[in-house]
Parts: structure tokens; sequence; C-alpha cells
């Protein structure tokens, strides 16, 4: 067993140990103590439309159901039966009336609790009892929805869900103030991807403005030649040329990016890519929301330019380009990426193809960006698989403003990680 002075010695000021990226003991430990204990995002309530709706989840290893119980609430339950613990619901998503088990044919109501068994004799003289909780699909501990985002929490006590998002909750507002219908939806699929790394590297690579340019330099050259072409591309091309083209901000441009720290672990960074939807390409957008919220309100929310707020330990939400990145580590070395596009309510189709046309570009497993971060990540890992380097360095920008530049938010990552993974 690994002591909790052990685990706080881990992390220094401005370096941490290797373990922490390495030592599987490590990764159950953060499981428990982070994942278990923090406000985990699970999905949105535009994926479960009608009664039955579900959609698989899981928090710290815990396979669970996000469901639209009969009585119109969400709920988040242990996706397991109380008879002989096997999983129930093996679709990724779908609609039911009841969940039956594949074993043995238990049958549980939306709300997780028990209705029906065979051979109920079988069971005469004992204390088993229909209603007893511990033989239903358990619900976790707490569930808590913000603007449709929905977010789950094992354990009893804690921050309510407005305290522990706190000034991340804006991010979410911005996306819902630029929804002509006040709301958003999840569409288009998603994406999935494995990467053979630690779940802490991905989260330290959201905010980091040195590498686009150094990682995606294959694809920086090409998109710049290609929006050079003669005959020019396509305004989807061109788009999509554009973006890969943006990772090639200079070290300058970068340190004027300022990324913000907050509790909890959280932190949010200003985009570096435009909105596409301030161009004069969607002024009848504009129009529409200045309709809404008036000229100076609509500048301000397509101007507030957000390129990425980390929801620690579990997703990060990109306000801008409208992508949820959701991060569940499966084990010290692998983590899986699931990838959405949210679609804002009432705008044109035309904003929405840009919305798909980012991802695709940009998230895609086979786009000319995302494989390259993938591919680095991998590097990093098997570097610290070896032990010849026992401590990482994440001094750069102490003394300086928080930028895309500093190591100042992975700090701030690591100082969360240091309070949860030591309470007792």
């Amino acid at each position: 067993m690994i002591s909790t002075a052990e685990i706080g010695a881990l992390v220094a000021p401005h370096r941490v140990h290797r373990r922490v990226y390495t030592d599987p003991a490590i990764f159950a430990l953060e499981r428990e103590r982070i994942f278990a204990r923090a406000w985990c995002y699970v999905g949105h309530e535009s994926q479960l439309p009608i009664t039955g709706s579900f959609l698989r989840a899981q928090i710290a290893g815990r396979p669970l159901i996000v469901v639209r119980q009969d009585n119109g609430e969400i709920a988040v339950l242990h996706n397991r039966c109380g008879h002989r613990g096997t999983l129930v619901v093996a679709e990724q998503s779908g609609q039911a009336a009841r969940f039956r088990c594949p074993y043995h044919a238990w049958t549980f109501r939306t709300d997780g609790s028990l209705q029906s068994i065979p051979c109920r004799e079988g069971y005469d003289g004992t204390d088993f009892h229909e209603d007893d909780p511990s033989l239903g699909m358990r619900p976790v501990a707490r569930v808590g929805v913000y603007r449709g985002f929905v977010f789950a929490s094992l354990a009893t006590n804690g921050p309510d869900l407005a305290s522990f998002l706190g000034p991340t909750a804006g991010a979410i507002d911005n996306i819902i103030a630029r929804a002509p219908a006040g709301r958003i939806a999840f569409e288009g699929g998603v994406f999935r991807v494995r990467q053979a790394s630690n779940w802490k590297i991905y989260l330290e690579n959201m905010h980091d403005g040195l590498h686009p340019m150094i990682v995606h330099q294959p694809s920086i050259e090409p998109a710049r030649a290609g929006s050079r072409a003669i005959p020019p591309p396509t305004s989807a091309t061109a788009f999509a040329l554009d973006v890969i083209a943006a990772n090639g901000q200079t070290y300058q441009a970068m340190g004027k990016l300022p990324v913000r720290l907050f509790p909890y672990g959280h932190t949010e960074m200003a985009a570096f890519r435009s909105n596409p939807a301030a161009t004069g390409e969607f002024a009848a957008y504009r129009e529409q929301l200045v309709a809404i919220h008036g000229a100076a309100e609509t500048d301000r929310l397509l101007g507030d330019n957000r390129l990425s707020t980390m929801f620690y330990p579990s997703a990060s939400v990109q306000a801008t380009s409208l992508q949820m990145r959701v991060i569940i580590p499966e084990t010290v070395d692998r983590t899986l990426i699931e990838i959405h596009s949210l679609r804002l309510v009432g705008a044109p189709d035309s904003l929405w193809q840009r919305t798909v046309t980012l991802a695709n570009t940009v998230h895609a497993p086979s786009s000319l960006v995302k494989h390259d971060d993938f591919a680095i990540y991998a590097r990093v890992q098997d570097g610290l698989d070896g032990n010849s380097l026992e401590w990482i360095d994440y001094r750069r920008g102490t003394n300086d403003p928080s930028t895309s530049l500093s190591e100042a938010y992975i700090r701030n990552q690591f100082a969360a990680w240091r309070n949860y993974m030591t309470a007792e």
C-alpha cells in the first residue's frame, strides 16, 4: 500500500515523478481518489430525447448507464445486474422500456429498481425482497445537470456541481447563448480513439501553445500551399486548410493567448482560431443573434473565443469550435478519448457543416492533425516507461503570466491531483 506521504512526495512545486504516469498502483488510486470523487461528465440531455433513452458511460472503471427515466428525470445507474454482476447493457446507446439482464433475465425499471425475476418461487422462505435496493441497478451517489450537460459523482460528499464548475460554466453559457433556439444537440456520431499513453499526458497537451508548430509541422506547410492553389479550393476545403495552417502560429502569437487557472484543476485557454460564425459569410446568423441579444452582446458572444475549457479530470469543451472531448482512463498507459460535435439548434445548416468539417479535420483518427498528437503522446509514454529519467520538469513560465507558453496550467492540474490523492 502506498502511503499518503509517499504520494504527496511525487509532486514538487515545479516537477513530478515519472511514477505518476507509469505505476499501475498509482493509476488504481487515481481512479478511486480522483475520478470516483470528482464530478465527471457522462452525457448530454439531447442524447436522451425520450423515456427509456440511454447511453453508456464510465467513471473510475465502473460501467454506467445514463437514462431518461419514466418520470422524465435523468438517472445514472451502475450497469450491472444485482444477481450475478453481469453487464446488463452492451449497446453504446438506444432506447428501452426496461433493462433485461442477458444472463438470467432479471428485469429492471428505468430507475434501476428490480421489476421481475424468473422462478420467483425458488426464493420462498428466504429474505429475498424485490424492493431491496442492493438487488437493482444501483444509482450513483449524485447526478447534476448544468444546462443540459450531465455530470455524475460516485462520492456522497463534496462540492455541488455549480461550485465544482465555477467560472468554467461560462463556456457552456456562451455555447447556449449562441444557439438561436436556446439549446444545443449532440449530433453526427462520435469519434472514439484509444491512445497509448497515460490520461494526464492528454490533459497536459490541451493548452500547450509550444507544440503545434513543431508537432504539426508536416501538415502546416502543405495546408498553406493548398490555400494558395490555382484554382482556389472550395469554401469547405479552404476552411479545413486554414484550420490546419493555424497550427503554425508563432511563439509570439501563442504567448499572447491567456490560460486561466481555476480551483479543482480546471483551466481554460483562449482560441488561436477565430470563430467562423463571426465572418461575413454568416451575416444572417449574426442577425438572428442580434434579434435575441442585441448587437453589442452578439459581438461579445462571437468574439469570446475559447479554444478549450477543461473540466478536470474528465472532459473538455471547445466552445468556439463546438467540440466536446471526454477522457476515460482504461489502464496506466491506455486512454479512451471520445469526441462529440455540438450543433447550435436554430443556426443555419451551413454553420453545422463547418463544425463537422472542423471535427473531421482536427479530431478524426484519420485526420492530418490528430495522428501527430497521438504519436507524440505515445513517444512520451515510451520515454517515461524507462527509468533513466526520474523527474519531469514543469517550471516554464513560473514568473510570467499564465499563457499557452507557460506550464502554469499543468502545475494547476497537479496541485489538484495532489489534493485529491492525499485526501483521506
